[in-house]
C-alpha cells in the first residue's frame, strides 16, 4: 500500500513515521524547504500526546530535544495563585509534559519518518487531487503528479486538502487573540513549572528553559486583528510590555527579552464536517485546529489512529470511516473546551474576577479529575506488519 501525505509539520512527519512503523509506503510533499524550519515559538505536549510518541517509538529523542515540566500554576492578574496542579497529566502519570520549540519536535518526527523509510519532498505545493476507485492521483504547482491507494491531507489550518475534499468546506477567522512570544535571560524562574497567568489584557505564560533562558509567550486579547505589516521587533516588544506593565512578574519577564519570535495571530475554525472520502483524509489542524495547548497531542493521536485503522480494516475507505469514527467525539469535546479557553482569555474585567474566584475553588480541587479524560487517553497501538 502506498500513501501521499500533504504537509511535513508535526501532523504529517507523525503520519508518516506512524504508517511506516505499520509497513505502509509514505512520501510526504512539503511546500516549504525546510518543514522544521524556525517556524512559531515552543509547543508543549501533555501525556497523552507523549503515549503517542512513545508507541512510535521517538519519545526518548522528544524528551532530549525538550524541557520537562511536571507542574503548572496557574495566577491572577493581581498574581496571587489560583492553583497548582500536574502538567498535562494526572498526578501519578510518571509521564511529565514537555515543552519544547516547535522546530525541534518536527525535526525529531521527521528524521524518525526518514529512518523508518519515509520520503519527504520539500518545494512541492498540491494543487489538485483526482479519486479513482481504486487510488487518488495528486498535481502540484511545479507540474509533477503522483499516484497512490490514499492520501492524507495534514497540511495545517490553512489546508488545501480540506478545500480539494469539500469546496464548501469553512475557512479560518480571525479569533480575538493574537500572541507575542520571546525568551529573556533571567534568574530566579522556578524549573519545572509552566506559568499561566490569567491577566488583564488575555493570558501570559511562561517557563525555565535551562541555562538561564525564559520562554514566555502573551496572548493578547484584541477584537480587531493587528496588521503585522512594517512592524519591527522593537515595535512589538514596547506594544506588549506596555499592555502587560500592571502585572509585575510579565512585566519583569518581558524586560528581560533577548530576541522574539514572529507574532501569532490566532485563527478559529468552524467544525469541518467531512474528513474524508473513500480515498483522502484530513488529520490534524487541517481536519481540527483545537488550540488549548493540544494541537501537537491531537496530531500526533491522529497519526497513530490512522495508522491502526489502516492496519485493522480490510480497505482504504473502511480503514478512513473508522479513523473518523475513533476521533470525531472526542475532538468534538476537545472543541469545546478550547471554545471556552478562548473565552476565558477574552474576559472583562468584571468576568474575570468571578472566573478568579471560581479557580480558587475549583482548580485544587477538581482540576485533576475534570481534565483525566483528555490527558490519560491511550492512543490504539498500530499493528505490527508481519
Amino acid at each position: 500500500m502506498r500513501t501521499i501525505i500533504v504537509g511535513g509539520g508535526v501532523a504529517g512527519s507523525a503520519a508518516a513515521l506512524a504508517l511506516r512503523r505499520a509497513g505502509v509506503d509514505a512520501t510526504v510533499y512539503e511546500t516549504y524547504a525546510d518543514p522544521a524550519g524556525d517556524v512559531g515559538s515552543f509547543v508543549s505536549l501533555a501525556g497523552n500526546g507523549l503515549r503517542g510518541l512513545d508507541l512510535l517509538g521517538c519519545l526518548a529523542a522528544v524528551r532530549a530535544a525538550g524541557v520537562d515540566v511536571p507542574r503548572q500554576r496557574m495566577w491572577s492578574a493581581n498574581g496571587h495563585l489560583l492553583g497548582d496542579v500536574p502538567r498535562g497529566r494526572r498526578g501519578t502519570d510518571p509521564l511529565h509534559s514537555i515543552t519544547l520549540m516547535r522546530g525541534r519536535l518536527v525535526a525529531a518526527l521527521r528524521e524518525a519518518a526518514v529512518a523508518a523509510g519515509a520520503r519527504i519532498i520539500t518545494g512541492e505545493r498540491v494543487v489538485g487531487v483526482t479519486e479513482t476507485t481504486d487510488g487518488v492521483a495528486a498535481e502540484f504547482a511545479s507540474g509533477r503528479r503522483d499516484r497512490a491507494d490514499m492520501l492524507v491531507g495534514a497540511d495545517g489550518l490553512w489546508s488545501t486538502v480540506r478545500g480539494l475534499l469539500d469546496p464548501a468546506a469553512p475557512t479560518p477567522g480571525y479569533a480575538g487573540l493574537y500572541a507575542v512570544s520571546g525568551v529573556s535571560r533571567m534568574d530566579g524562574v522556578q524549573a519545572g513549572v509552566f506559568n499561566m497567568t490569567f491577566a488583564r489584557n488575555g493570558a501570559f505564560l511562561h517557563l525555565a528553559a535551562g541555562d538561564g533562558e525564559v520562554w514566555w509567550q502573551a496572548q493578547i486579547a484584541e477584537p480587531v486583528e493587528p496588521d503585522r505589516h512594517g512592524v519591527d521587533d522593537a515595535e512589538w516588544l514596547h506594544r506588549t510590555a506596555e499592555l502587560y506593565r500592571r502585572e509585575a512578574v510579565a512585566s519583569t519577564v518581558i524586560a528581560a527579552t533577548t530576541r522574539l519570535h514572529p507574532p501569532v495571530i490566532f485563527h478559529a475554525l468552524d467544525p469541518v464536517r467531512t474528513w474524508h472520502s473513500d480515498r483522502l483524509v484530513l488529520i490534524g489542524d487541517a481536519a481540527h485546529p483545537v488550540g488549548a495547548g493540544q494541537g501537537a497531542s491531537m496530531a500526533i493521536e491522529d497519526a497513530v489512529t490512522i495508522a491502526a485503522a489502516v492496519r485493522a480494516e480490510p480497505t482504504v475507505p473502511a480503514a478512513l470511516r473508522a479513523y473518523d469514527a475513533a476521533r470525531r467525539p472526542r475532538i468534538a469535546k476537545l472543541l469545546a473546551a478550547a471554545e471556552d479557553n478562548r473565552g476565558i482569555k477574552k474576559a472583562g474585567p468584571l468576568k474575570r474576577k468571578l472566573q478568579a474566584a471560581g479557580m480558587r475553588v475549583f482548580v485544587p480541587l477538581f482540576y485533576e479529575r475534570a481534565t483525566a479524560w483528555l490527558y490519560t487517553y491511550e492512543p490504539a497501538r498500530p499493528a505490527t506488519p508481519t
